[in-house]
This record gives structure tokens, C-alpha cells and sequence, in this order.
């Protein structure tokens, strides 16, 4: 999700996100946008300005988020001062941008945040019989496998690399994922595998 109050650079790093097999929840343009966003579309992660319009400023979403979500957030703001720093720094984002940004620093700078927050969340990891039993109709090896690396942070281009297999099959074996755990997106299959 993209909470960023100038449009141009929203759907800058919308487009950005896009090409690189990312799926943007949303863009928010202020605070209250972002806040009834989290809510209901549940994203994996966000990109969060500070200076936003609306009631509250970024950190002060940033806040909601670790209340109320528990998912990662990288501070993208032109904001580099001290003041803003310290306040920044207690929310424990897991990066901090500074505009203007190459598309470089903010992709790695997304994949390590994903990768630290799927880290932290998992205390184990599930055997495919101990997934097996809770389902009436079986993971397959790979399935299992593509779930495991879903749960790692991987998008569709990155199973595909490891996978050795194109797009369209990647695509399919989560089809399969999603009707066999019985949900609609990442988030939720990464937390079904999580609370084995």
C-alpha cells in the first residue's frame, strides 16, 4: 500500500511496483484514506510519506499500524531532519527513504522488509504433513514448496526464477493454493501457514 499525498510520485512508484510483479493495495493520498485502507484491504507491507494531508501525519499512522496491523512500513519522505528522525525512529520502521529515491533503493529496500517481517513472524516452519491434515484436499510437494517461499516473501517473478517453471504455472499452483487453504490473497495464506 501507498500512502503519499502528491499524486505524481504515487503513481510513479504504483507504475514502479507494477513492473515488477508487486501488487499495489491502494494508494491513500491522506491519513484517513490510509487508515480505513489498512482495514480493509489488508496489505503485506507499506510505503509510508510523512508529511500527509489529513488528520494525522505518517508517523502518527505509522502508530496505528504497529497497534493495530503488525506489518512492515518504510518511511519514503523528503523529511530528513533531526526532529522528524526521533520521532521516526520510535515507530521501528523497517526502512527510511529519503526523496528524491532511485527505483533501486526502494525495491531492495521493500524486499528486506518483507523478507525481516516473514522472519520475525515465523517461530517455525510447518512439515506439509502437519498443513496436510488441516486440509481436506491435499498440498502437493510443490504447492508446499510455493507456499513456503510465498511465506518468505517471494513474488510471482522471484518463485518463477527458483522454480525453474513461467509465470502462467507459477499462477496456477497458487489458484491451487488459494482454493485448497481456503483463501483469497497472500496476507491471508501466510497467516493460515503461520498459525500451524
Amino acid at each position: 500500500m501507498i500512502v503519499e499525498d502528491d499524486a505524481i510520485i504515487a503513481e510513479n512508484i504504483d507504475a514502479r511496483l507494477r513492473a515488477v510483479d508487486f501488487k499495489v493495495a491502494g494508494i491513500a493520498y491522506d491519513s484517513e484514506t490510509a487508515i480505513d485502507m489498512l482495514a480493509n484491504r489488508q496489505p503485506d507491507a507499506v510505503l509510508l510519506d510523512i508529511n500527509i494531508a489529513g488528520s494525522k501525519d505518517g508517523i502518527e499512522v505509522a502508530e496505528i499500524i504497529n497497534q493495530h496491523y503488525q506489518i512492515p512500513f518504510i518511511y519514503l519522505t523528503s523529511y530528513s531532519d533531526k526532529a522528524t528522525l526521533q520521532r521516526a525512529k520510535v515507530t521501528m520502521p523497517y526502512g527510511y527513504i529519503v526523496k528524491p529515491f532511485n527505483e533501486q533503493d526502494l525495491l531492495s529496500a521493500l524486499e528486506m522488509a518483507l523478507y525481516r517481517h516473514t522472519q520475525q513472524q515465523q517461530s517455525k516452519t510447518p512439515t506439509i504433513e502437519a498443513v496436510n491434515a488441516h486440509l481436506l484436499h491435499p498440498l502437493t510437494k510443490k504447492e508446499f514448496e510455493i507456499a513456503l517461499d510465498i511465506c518468505e516473501g517471494l513474488t510471482n517473478k522471484q518463485l518463477c526464477e527458483k522454480h525453474f517453471v513461467s509465470l502462467n504455472t507459477i499462477k496456477y499452483h497458487v489458484k491451487n493454493l488459494y482454493m485448497k487453504l481456503n483463501v483469497h490473497h497472500r496476507p491471508a495464506l501466510m497467516k493460515w501457514m503461520q498459525a500451524l
